[in-house]
């Protein structure tokens, strides 16, 4: 792991074609701004993770644990 102090407005370059700015620094919080080209995929860490636990929830669900789910989400819209 590469570790770099850097100020307001200054960046580093990931390859030839990241950018990664320092664009806010606050007590707690750090903005980044990033340049990279559309099909380069940006995401938050935490928002990885989530997507990564919802996919192996989902794969772990049968079939008879969602006909048990649609009959009750059916008996709560008839109320």
């Amino acid at each position: 792991m590469l570790v770099i102090k850097r100020k307001v407005s200054e960046s580093i370059f990931i390859g030839d074609d990241i950018e990664i700015i320092i664009s806010e620094i606050s007590q707690d919080k750090v903005k980044v701004a990033i340049n990279a080209p559309k099909e380069v995929k940006v995401i938050r860490k935490e928002l990885k993770e989530t997507f990564e636990f919802n996919k192996t929830a989902s794969e772990k669900i049968d079939k008879n644990s969602l006909k048990y789910l649609k009959s009750q989400l059916k008996s709560a819209n008839k109320k």
